[in-house]
Parts: structure tokens; sequence; C-alpha cells
């Protein structure tokens, strides 16, 4: 079947936060012996999974249940991402061997250290009853009829991982730059190379990034995004508005709330109601039928975030560049494998979309590829250029006509947030770069120290209110 992608005209990227695959779909096709109503194979969980815990006892993995306590809290805590807590999970150790061959053994003795110490930090937050054994918990598909529902709809990507072994924000830097210039680790926070975005408006294609509540983070990371024009970027709410007015970009990436309180599904926050984002972003798009027509959603997560999977990230990767990277790490292997949804008229329902065998796996700097590919756009890195896109997945002439999110009801959480009080480290990130921005004084100076921020709520006003006074400095001055 032919490759439809050139009928595309609008690409739009949803990433939320550290979800692994198994965690959030593993069970996707449980009920089909993981075969896919047209017969294709799905790598998913067969229930006979397990993890040694600290005694050498096989945790076996298992799904959810409806009553589950805090059920949309799941795992309880915030379980280890940076690269060493990432090797610890696939090799059992903080370093990876010579080979890097993972063996996925390490969850449930890693969750079992982290809890060790989240527990006594005031700062982070881990549920009554909490144990390293709830690593192994995953959702089922009636858990999350959204994510699900659109997985089986459309087309869900089995064999798509993270692109480096570790924590967000060197693998959101990839998704939008395909390097993280050798960072391994969140202490980087801004990049100093060019971005999808510069290179869309050098050729003339329109992009947009959208935060849900708050002006995106993502714009203070590159170069090019800083210094664009205010009209590149906006709120969830104007998103709604372009899609139903049929006006969305070429290229448009979508941010979650970053609260604690949020919508993002970073552990432990309420999975809920990132259910209900995926769902209002999805309906969105249909709301114009002609757009729609000729749109691809992309929903991807940007790492795994310590949550179970059970398949060894591949090697072979294309480092990005000549960067040196912390830790020593070569870039030649990928990270965790992440949930993937592929959403668009032009897709056959039941889709499992993956590379052939022996070709280089989709990583997130597919999004990259596919988005040049489109538009007849040069690599930003060797990752990129060696990425394959995901046209291939849009195999219709014919849009479909129907909704299979037709009578799904969005999940709703029980239970009290506990994280609800505390600051996200995302927002931490964004107020640490809006505390950097060039706002002139009263004389004409830009010197500025962040105040002591505590609660949840302290950041989200002062990056309210320190964005909206940048963004109001830069607008040109008028005589009177």
């Amino acid at each position: 079947m032919a490759n439809q992608l050139a009928e595309i005209q609008h690409i739009v990227v949803l990433m939320l936060e550290n979800r692994s695959f198994d965690h959030m779909l593993g069970f996707l096709y449980a009920d089909q012996n993981n075969k896919t109503p047209t017969g294709q194979a799905f790598e998913g969980l067969t229930g006979k999974e397990s993890n040694p815990d600290s005694t050498g006892e096989a945790v076996k993995v298992y799904a959810l249940a409806a009553n589950t306590q805090n059920l949309y809290f799941q795992p309880g805590a915030d379980p280890g991402e940076g690269y060493s807590a990432t090797n610890s999970q696939l090799f059992g150790k903080v370093t990876a061997p010579s080979p890097a061959t993972a063996t996925n053994q390490g969850f449930v003795t890693d969750y079992a250290y982290t809890l060790g110490w989240e527990s006594k930090e005031p700062s982070w937050s881990v549920l009554s009853g909490t144990v390293a054994s709830d690593i192994m918990g995953m959702f089922t598909p009636s858990l999350l009829p959204v994510l699900s529902g659109l997985a089986r709809g459309y087309a869900v990507c089995d064999q798509w991982f993270s692109s480096a072994p570790t924590e967000t924000l060197p693998n959101r830097a990839f998704v939008c730059a395909a390097t993280s210039q050798g960072h391994m680790d969140d202490h980087t926070k801004s990049f100093t190379c060019p971005s999808i975005f510069g290179l869309l408006s050098q050729h003339n294609q329109s992009w947009m990034i959208y935060g849900y509540d708050q002006q995106p983070l993502t714009r203070l990371n590159f170069p090019d995004t800083t210094q664009a024009s205010d009209d590149h970027f906006g709120l969830f709410t104007d998103f709604q508005t372009a899609a139903t007015n049929g006006t969305l970009p070429a290229y448009t990436f979508l941010e979650p709330s970053w609260e604690s309180t949020g919508n993002s599904q970073h552990p432990n926050y309420d999975v809920a109601l990132g259910e209900q984002l995926i769902h209002d972003v999805y309906y969105a798009l249909r709301s114009n039928e002609a757009q729609w027509q000729k749109t691809l959603l992309i929903i991807t997560y940007d790492e795994h975030g310590g949550c179970y999977d059970h398949v060894p990230p591949p090697l072979g990767a294309v480092p990005p560049d000549n960067s040196t990277g912390e830790y020593g790490f070569d870039f030649k292997r990928f990270g965790v494998r992440v949930p993937t949804v592929l959403v668009s008229p032009l897709i056959e329902a039941g889709s499992v979309f993956r590379v052939p065998a022996n070709g280089t796996p989709l990583d997130h700097t597919s999004i990259l590829k596919t988005v040049e590919t489109r538009w007849g756009l040069p690599a930003l890195t060797a990752r990129d250029a060696a990425a394959p896109d995901i046209g291939d997945a849009l195999t219709l002439s014919t849009p479909r006509t129907d909704d299979p999110l037709a009578g799904v009801t969005v999940p709703k959480s029980s239970g009290a947030n506990p994280s609800a009080a505390l600051p996200s480290h995302l927002q931490k990130v964004h107020a640490e770069l809006v505390s950097h921005l060039p706002v002139p004084d009263t004389n004409g100076g830009t010197y500025h120290q962040m105040p002591p921020l505590n609660t949840n709520t302290d950041y989200a006003r002062y990056i309210e209110a320190r964005t909206a006074a940048w963004i109001a400095s830069r607008r040109p001055k008028t005589s009177t």
C-alpha cells in the first residue's frame, strides 16, 4: 500500500512524561494473545515476565485492577530515571557493561533503592503503602480507554525507543534538535544548537509551540525558539481555536501542564488527567473535518521514567554529532521503550507500526525525520539523518470517517494527589529559565534574582509573571 505522507499538511506532536511502553500499553492486545485483529504480531506482555527482588525472589508483572487503591497515582512514587538509575534497571548495576546487552532485570531492586531515599526526603512524595513490587503493576486497556482506544483504533508503535537512556531534558532535546549536545542529565536546561523550529522557519514552513496553561517551557530551550516572534507560541486554548478554525501550522508541538496537579502523567501525578488531555487533543483535531483529513497526530512520552519495560533497548544508534557524552556515554545505544501512538484518518485501524527487521529503530528523531521528509528539509544531525520516518504507517488513500473513541468515557481518579502542594521538577526548571530572561528594570538594568519559592502555586505564579514581563519588554515601544 502506498505511503500517503505527501497528503499530510499538519503534523501535531503531544509529548507526555516518564512512562514506559509496558506500563501503559503492554497489555493492549493481551486478550488476543498479542496479535491484532488483522494478525499482526504485537510485542506486548504475556504476564509471565518478572524481576527479582533483593532476595532473588521473582516478582511477576501484573495487571492493575480497577479497585487498586490510588489507581491513577501508580506506581506510588517517582522511580529513578537518570542515567545511573536506568543502567541499574537495565543491567543490574549503575555502570553499563561492555557490550551493553540489557536484561531489564533491575527494575524492582532499583525501585526499592529509590523508595528508600525518597521516603526520607520531604521534597518527594511517596504514597503510603508503596512497595518495590508496585513497579511491576501495569495499566490495562480498560483503565486507559483513551490512549488504548487510539492505539487500537489507529497505529501503535511497539518498538519506539527514547533517544537516550536517561531523563527528561536530554530526550526532549532530541525530539526538538536531534541531539542533547552530549548532556545526559537535567542539570543542563538549555541548548545552543539549532532546533526543528528554526529549521522550519528557514524553509518558510509554519510552526507553533503550545504550553497548556502557561507559555511553553520549550520556548526557552533553544536560541531559535527564544528569539522567535511571540506569534509562534500560545496556550492549549489557542491550539483548540486554531484546530477548530482550520488554521493549524505545518508543525505543532504540544506541552502538558508541568504542575504536580497537572496532566503530564509524570509519576506520581494523576494519569487520568493525561487521558483527558489526549482526549481533548484528539477531538480538537477532529473538530475541523477538512483539516483532520490531512493531519497526523503523534502521541509519545519523552522517556520511561523508571517504569518497567521488558524489551531490551537496541544498540547501534548513530551518535548525533561529535559531542563527548557525560558519564562517558557514546550515544550508540537507545533509551528504554516508550508508548507511541500514531493517529490519522489515513491509518488503518489495528495497525502495529515498526521498521523492518535489522532496520534503524524508531526513536524520537523519527518525528524530525518525518517532518524533514514531508517538507524537504535537511537533517539537523547525523541521528535524524539516519532515523526512519513514519510515512509508511499512512496507507489509506481515502480518509476514514469512523471514530474509535465514540462512546469512550474518560476515566477520573479517586483519592488525593500526594504531590499536590509540591512543585514539580519541570516547574523548577521552567522557573530557573525564566529567571534568566533579560527583563529591564526601572533603571534599564536586567539583573534579577529568583525569589524564594516553595509551593506548586508559588512557582506557577512566578513563571507566569516573569514570562509576561519579558514578553511585554520585547514589544516595540510606542511614542507618545
